[in-house]
């Protein structure tokens, strides 16, 4: 049975019986706390809570999901995996554990021909929560499931929470009995090896308070209304069905599998080690694909890192089967065509998933390449030095920094006949993780807690009249203060007021939030924020700068007007920047984020190079133009197929429901779905001005421009500036150009001179400087102050000509000077010197740390600095005094 013909049979049966089917929401989590969708019940935490109303009392779904807590064990167990897809099925006071327990096991027992998955009963086995009575009663005597396959677990196994303060209750869960070749008899309570965990039946209907840990909290109620949450692993049930041994065999997964066989020609069931690394580029590269499909990039944080892990990874497995060159354009395309059934977005946006792959593929090998070289280094000096290991913390500064894979670094040395201190390198990597996590627990603690929104959002959503009024009135259904709901705020606080109806945009789509205010009877508010913190529901956060405002009190929201009319010109013009370089570079260059906000918008696009000056004069003419043509801004609400029939454009990153808002500038040439706000026709916008374009990243490149009014004044201050320089040059300005480069090339040739100059004034100095030669010790020692000189490099050279001038007898040259106000300084030494122990990148380091800097080199020539000229005549005498030492 295909893993996509489950699927269908999942949905098509809770279809039939009464279930709203929704689509899956993105990998990336609208939950701040996580960074992605890591089960199939976080899109519906809001509903489960109560925060947000649900929208059906029934649903089912196929839940995309990505967890990578566990990624050192993708590869080595048959159920481990990256990326997979949970089905689910959701009541939401409707239903309870009955029902939940019939769907599961009709569907289950059912046979394939009527529609069903065809398990067999007798290899079904289920557990319960040690005290819940009721369930065990359901399956002895309304399922009739065999007394001795029902086992009762604790806490730790069949109950389920939040891990925060709120709903949880007790599950049940439906093992499959793989046989006794995977494991000892006796139930799941014995082996969960054999016993393989298909359904979870969760139970939502206790109320908890001081959650400590997965197995201690304190249970203080019933919930008003109980929930079903359920989740079933697509992969388990495919690879139980395909009769293969894990889920990196089943029909989505296999085909990357065998790519990866063919190119590197070595064969799946050959070798353990070998096994373990086909499955992790099956794994990876799937998951990979699919975080791509959502918008994911790779970056050096936070989602784009763990993107990046993942591809560098497969790359890493695939040099280990021994497979140097790039590989993506197979392997990639081979999990589109596996995965394309269920996911057609795959294709059609094959041109904007396949540039990052290849791309960060690329990177990667010359990351590798480059770390190689520096590997290498580090590999000699430690042998030169006689040391047994690479030190910890530069593999740990190569893996970090570099992305080389402490494994590659363990390999290399070995066969340079070192080992690599893991002690320490491990003991960096554990203080990294603490950091992160962390900073991770500050993130979570830095969230409130929504559930402080509940009682508000069960009145309704908050009604957004800003698209056509600048000013409402409504009133306060809320205050919160310090993330705690208070009946009122008083002058000089900072609150949250929460609004029926609100003209104030919160932010939202890369549009900044509205300035404002809103005023009622005695007070008055200066909006500071405006955000969404559930869905549905608008926050203010204001400053009260007059009076008490408190809940149930009349007030009206006035938008700053100024300021929202330069956010929608700015914000249109994203849309026309957008349609320019469509039409420019072609439909491979889509959004990839924007910052709209009064005079100024930033917008990121994949691309993978840089635009060349006449490309970017042609966007922003092909913008500017649509300016001129007073193009008609035309907006419709309407449903998200109707939409994306209609040609228009849904942007990563943002979320979409049932219905949507899509904007037109001047028909279809710019169609987006697009939640701001936005002028009413193009010549509204007025100017757009592209100031700057760079690289964010690869792929992935940024262009800014000024917008309105803002990008006249910038306009004005370079004419002035030009006006200035025509002046000061008596140049015409069509010439002035070439006259600065003129100006520019004679300086540049008057800087070589003086510098010729200055060398030359140094090199009359070597006499003088033999001259100072005197005793130290066993050694002949020139240290003296050069006073100002042009650059480290001309010290260097009446360094090293003084030590030849010295001869053969141990002698040490000392030279310090100021470069640019900043101290260097170059110590070089003799053989016979060098015989008496006096070593160059000793001595300079001495120096250097008296100059606030450092330094090193070679034994014979070596060179530091620092940032007090000042201290030059005493780090000379530290010279001095290590040398007299010797």
């Amino acid at each position: 049975m295909k893993t996509a013909d489950i699927a269908k049979r999942y949905l098509d049966y809770f279809e039939k019986n009464g279930h709203t089917i929704v689509p899956s929401a993105s990998l990336v989590s609208d939950d701040p706390s996580i960074m992605f969708t890591i089960a199939g019940m976080v899109p519906f935490i809001p509903y489960l809570t109560g925060v947000v109303p649900a929208p059906q009392p029934r649903i089912a779904d196929l839940q995309k999901c990505i967890r990578t807590n566990d990624i050192e064990e993708v590869g080595r167990t048959a159920r481990h995996g990256t990326f997979f897809q949970m089905m689910g099925n959701w009541s939401f006071g409707d239903y309870f554990k009955e029902g939940a327990i019939r769907y599961a096991w009709e569907l289950l027992t059912t046979s394939e021909s009527d529609g069903g998955l065809g398990f067999d009963e007798r290899d079904l086995w289920v557990t319960v929560y040690e005290t819940d009575d009721e369930a065990e009663e359901i399956w002895r005597n309304v399922i009739g499931i065999d007394p001795s396959r029902i086992q009762r677990l604790g806490r730790a196994d069949n109950y389920w929470h939040t891990g925060q303060p709120g709903p949880g209750g007790p599950d049940s869960e439906i093992f499959f009995d793989r046989g006794p070749a995977y494991g000892r008899d006796g139930g799941p309570a014995a082996d969960d090896g054999r016993y393989l965990e298909l359904w979870n039946l969760v139970f939502m209907q206790d109320r908890l308070e001081n959650v400590r840990s997965k197995t201690e909290f304190d249970i203080v109620g019933e919930l008003p209304k109980k929930n079903i949450d359920t989740g079933m692993g697509l992969e388990r049930v495919a690879f139980l069905k395909q009769g293969v041994e894990n889920m990196y065999e089943i029909d989505q997964v296999r085909p990357v599998l065998d790519r990866a066989s063919e190119l590197s020609g070595r064969r799946y069931g050959a070798d353990q080690a070998d096994d373990v690394r086909f499955r992790v580029i099956a794994d990876h590269v799937r998951s990979s694909l699919m975080l791509l499909s959502d918008g994911v990039t790779p970056s050096n944080e936070g989602r784009g890192y763990i993107l990046r892990r993942l591809m560098r990874r497969t790359v890493r497995s695939m040099r280990l089967l021994g497979v140097e060159e790039a590989t993506f354009p197979e392997l990639f395309a081979t999990s589109r065509d596996a995965m394309k059934a269920g996911y057609p977005e795959l294709e059609t946006d094959w041109d904007r998933i396949s540039a990052y792959a290849f791309a960060e593929e690329e990177t990667f090998l010359r990351t590798l390449s480059s770390g190689s070289t520096i590997l290498d280094t580090a590999v000699t000096k430690a042998k030169e030095a006689g040391a047994p290991a690479l030190a910890g913390d530069q593999a740990f500064l190569l893996h970090d920094t570099y992305g080389f894979p402490i494994d590659l670094t363990m390999e290399i040395a070995e066969e340079a006949g070192l080992g690599v201190d893991r002690d320490a390198f491990d003991a960096l990597m554990r203080e990294q993780k603490r950091r992160a996590k962390e900073d991770a627990k500050a993130r979570k603690r830095a969230i409130a807690d929504v559930s402080v929104y509940r009682e508000f959002r069960a009145q309704g959503e908050t009604v957004f009249t800003g698209y056509t009024d600048l000013e409402t009135e409504s009133h306060v259904l809320g205050v919160i203060v310090n993330g705690a709901p208070v009946q009122r705020a008083t002058q000089g606080e900072i609150a949250e007021v929460i609004l029926a109806e609100t003209a104030l945009y919160a932010e939202s789509g890369g549009q900044v939030a509205d300035k404002g205010t809103i005023v009622g009877p005695g007070f008055e508010l200066e909006v500071l924020d405006v955000q969404r913190p559930v869905a549905g529901l608008v926050s203010h956060t204001v400053e009260v700068t007059r009076g008490e405002v408190g809940v149930g009190l009349a007030a009206t929201t006035v938008v700053d007007a100024v300021n929202r009319r330069a956010a929608q010109q700015a914000h249109s013009a994203t849309h026309l920047v957008h349609a320019a370089l469509r039409d420019t570079l072609g439909r491979g260059a889509t959004q990839a984020g924007s910052l709209n906000r009064a005079g100024y918008l930033r917008f990121d696009f994949t691309w993978g190079q840089a635009l060349s000056e006449a490309t970017r004069s042609e966007i922003e003419e092909i913008a500017n133009n649509a300016v001129r043509d007073n193009l008609e801004v035309t907006t419709r609400v309407l449903s998200l197929d109707e939409a994306k029939a209609a040609g228009a454009m849904a942007l990563f990153g943002e979320k979409y429901g049932e219905t949507v808002r899509m904007v037109d500038i001047g028909g279809p040439w710019s169609r987006e779905l697009c939640g701001g706000t936005h002028v009413s026709s193009s010549a509204e916008v007025g100017l757009i001005s592209l100031v700057g374009e760079s690289s964010v990243g690869a792929s992935n490149r940024r262009v800014e421009a000024l917008v309105g009014l803002d990008a006249f004044r910038e306009l004005a201050r370079e004419r002035a500036l030009v006006a200035e320089l025509t002046n000061a040059l008596k140049t015409p300005k069509d010439q002035l150009a070439s006259r600065v480069a003129e100006l520019a090339a004679s300086l540049k040739a008057a800087e070589k001179r003086i510098a010729q100059y200055e060398a030359q004034a140094l090199q009359q100095r070597v006499p003088e400087l033999v001259s100072s030669a005197a005793r130290a010790g066993r050694v002949t020692l020139v240290a003296q102050h050069l006073g100002a000189v042009g650059s480290a490099d001309d010290v260097r050279s009446l360094v090293t000509q003084v030590r030849e001038r010295l001869g053969s007898e141990p002698a040490v040259v000392a030279l310090a000077g100021a470069a640019n106000g900043r101290p260097v300084v170059v110590v070089a030494t003799n053989d016979g010197a060098r015989g008496a122990g006096a070593k160059a990148g000793a001595l300079v380091r001495a120096a250097s740390a008296v100059l606030g800097g450092g330094g090193g080199g070679k034994d014979d020539l070596a060179q530091g600095g620092g940032q007090d000229a000042a201290a030059i005549p005493a780090a000379l005498d530290a010279v001095r005094s290590a040398v007299e030492a010797l």
